[in-house]
């Protein structure tokens, strides 16, 4: 069963609580008539007993038919169901109306002298407006009810699917890269020293990134640009003379909120398929900002021979990458992909909206 978040639930039980009241004012102290008429004490007893009744039907028809019958899509066994409640009902008001006699007493209440003929069937009308009414009411309250439910369902799947990818994404600091990163590194302990121990801080730094502060939902964009900046200066230890890379971040950077490893996909699919240990080749990464918008712009080169598109290789892929944009910034992101522009690149913009 579903937790009820407190406010909500409170919310809901003070709704049920003035409606109840409502009711009650109604049929226990509205009175469309002079004040100077004195009902019998039988038929507020009448009345009593027509509130449990309407009660007892509001919490039987929102809680146990609607769920069970009208929103199984069995209407006709519903409907059934609501005329055989009725019908309970209205038997038992006719008991208790001609079981205390109300139709003499009440018209004895308004006519003293005894002029006039009582009544017998006049309370069957209003009784029969209220109790539809408390059936749209509830059926209304029930149907609202599953409505939000299924709403919450769906956010939950949406938030569950987004925490998946997340952690898929961070398995894209897969073992090839660590210990390629680390073979490295230890190709550099024997040439020079000091680069391979900043090297290896800057790899300790990422995996830090990854394991801790990827945890929650959003992170310091400087943070993340730290990390993607640590990212290419690592894969740059692997890269020849042959390969230009060019990176173009604001300074001074305007600290916001970001989802975490959002932008890594895109750095990491120019290393992929824009570097050549044979030919010349460029990867240009820029970042803009303005107020509360970002824009990325990643270049590489492409090769006389088709490189695998990004759907097609491992990794997050543009497929899931979108999918993470559609749930964490719906409606508040353009990406565009240029598989071959004028210069012979492959580009990619991207502009989002922070909240």
């Amino acid at each position: 069963m579903a937790v009820v978040p407190f406010p909500r639930r409170y919310v809901s039980l003070l709704s049920h609580l003035l409606g109840w009241v409502l009711l009650g004012y109604l049929l226990f102290f509205y009175k469309p008539f002079s004040s100077d008429v004195i009902l019998p004490d039988l038929f507020w007893v009448r009345q009593a007993i027509f509130f449990g009744l309407m009660a007892a039907m509001f919490y039987l028809n929102a809680l146990v038919l609607v769920p069970r019958l009208l929103l199984a899509g069995q209407t006709s066994r519903y409907l059934m169901a609501l005329a055989g409640i009725m019908g309970v009902i209205f038997a038992i008001l006719a008991s208790v109306e001609f079981g205390f006699n109300l139709p003499v007493l009440v018209h004895r209440a308004f006519h003293p002298d005894g002029s006039g003929t009582p009544k017998l069937y006049g309370w069957v009308q209003p009784n029969l407006f209220t109790a539809l009414l408390m059936l749209g009411s509830s059926t209304s309250l029930a149907m609202l009810q599953k409505w939000q439910t299924d709403t919450n369902l769906r956010l939950m799947l949406e938030q569950a699917r987004t925490t998946s990818e997340l952690s898929f994404l961070k398995a894209q600091i897969n073992p090839h890269f660590f210990f390629n990163t680390l073979n490295n590194i230890y190709a550099l302990t024997l040439i020079d020293g000091d680069t391979a121990r900043e090297a290896l801080h800057r790899l300790s730094r990422m995996m830090r990134y990854v394991l801790y502060e990827t945890q929650s939902d959003t992170t310091l964009l400087s943070k993340e640009l730290a990390f993607i900046s640590d990212y290419i200066q690592l894969m740059q230890l692997r890269l020849t003379d042959k390969v230009a890379v060019v990176v173009d971040f604001p300074d001074p950077l305007h600290d916001r909120l970001v989802a975490p490893m959002l932008l890594l996909p895109f750095v990491e699919n120019a290393f992929k398929h824009g570097v050549s240990a044979s030919q010349a080749s460029r990867i240009y990464i820029a970042l803009d900002q303005q107020t509360d918008q970002l824009s990325l712009d990643v270049y590489n080169t492409v090769f006389s021979i088709k490189m695998p598109s990004l759907e097609a290789v491992g990794g997050i892929g543009l497929t899931n990458t979108r999918r993470r944009l559609d749930l964490l910034y719906p409606e508040q992101y353009v990406l565009r992909i240029d598989e071959h522009t004028p210069a012979g690149e492959y580009h990619v913009h991207l502009t989002l909206t922070l909240p």
